[in-house]
């Protein structure tokens, strides 16, 4: 997978320092997604198919039309073979629109689903815990019991009853 972020890596810069940003990240996230369905990688590589049809099937996917930043990579990525590469591409454009607008992904996992006034609060605390804004996902995951459980980047925030317990079972088998 590393081989596919070193490649992807130019084209997401390129894309960003064009003047791209929030706007044109939807889109190409919304590309990332398409071009992460290995029929179109195939469709994509096969010799007996034009770099044209490949364009023009993934841009009658996407439901708006493609801003011309977004459309130029896509011509870009696809002339060059890096279809497989898109969904990378996505992630780490942004990753970059993420940085420039000092916010970062978080994703909330939690036991219960969490409704709009809870994940107000959530999210506030939060952000006070990590310093920034953030961008809030919940994810339920019934086996944590209680509480939640916080990603943030490369950082962890573990409050939830089944990592309690589980610290429990290490002290007490120490």
């Amino acid at each position: 997978m590393a081989e596919l972020a070193t490649i992807a890596r130019p084209y997401a810069e390129a894309l960003f320092k064009a003047g791209a940003g929030a706007a044109e990240a939807e889109q190409v996230a919304v590309l990332g997604a398409i071009a992460a369905d290995g029929q179109l990688v195939r469709f994509a590589d096969n010799p007996q198919v034009v770099t044209q049809q490949v364009f023009d099937l993934v841009g009658g996917l996407v439901k708006t039309p493609l801003a011309p930043a977004v459309a130029n990579l896509l011509r870009t990525v696809i002339d060059n073979g890096r279809v497989a590469a898109l969904p990378v591409i996505a992630a780490q454009f942004h990753a970059l629109v993420n940085a420039q607008s000092g916010v970062s992904d978080a994703t909330i996992e939690s036991a219960y689903p969490i409704d709009a006034v809870q994940l107000g609060d959530v999210k506030a605390a939060l952000e006070r815990r990590f310093g920034r804004k953030l961008n809030a996902s919940v994810v339920v995951k019934p086996e944590l019991i209680g509480g939640v459980r916080v990603v943030v980047g490369d950082e962890v925030l573990d409050t939830s009853v089944a990592a309690r317990l589980q610290q429990m079972k290490t002290a007490l088998v120490a």
